[in-house]
């Protein structure tokens, strides 16, 4: 089995989708790797992987939002084809297993560690775990 894990931010707001009745929660991920050439000039390369998350539980998908910053894992796909351009190019794409929020951006303004969702087997739903940020009391009223 190949195993992909990426951690960075939402490029927008994930979409809800059924298809074939199951339910998807599709999103894209970018990482920005920042570093410097052979001629010392400061350099970035963005990677963008689109995420697809087959779940029954969709709560989690409200939290989903464009600039937050998520921690995935999964299966990887790539897609080669031509672009509008002709040139030669590629689509990353990874079936999620588990998904983390992480701090950054986040609505609720729970920072760091604001929740954890992962498919523990093909049978269950989503497991949520939240370890609250700071001295903050824990959260047992979660939607999902």
């Amino acid at each position: 089995m190949i195993k992909l894990q990426i951690i960075g931010n939402l490029g927008k707001d994930c979409i809800v989708k059924e298809v074939n009745g199951k339910n998807v929660i599709n999103f894209s991920v970018a990482h920005t790797e920042r570093y410097k050439d052979a001629q010392g000039n400061q350099k970035e390369r963005t990677t963008w992987v689109e995420c697809a998350y087959w779940t029954d539980r969709t709560a989690v998908a409200q939290y989903l939002t464009k600039g937050r910053t998520v921690y995935a894992e999964g299966t990887p796909e790539a897609d080669a084809y031509t672009n509008k351009e002709g040139q030669a190019a590629a689509t990353l794409r990874m079936r999620v297993q588990n998904v983390q929020l992480l701090g950054g951006n986040s609505p609720d303004g729970q920072g760091a560690n604001a929740g954890n969702v992962t498919n523990a087997g093909m049978s269950k739903g989503p497991v949520v775990t939240t370890t609250p940020a700071g001295n903050a009391a824990p959260v047992d009223d979660l939607p999902f």
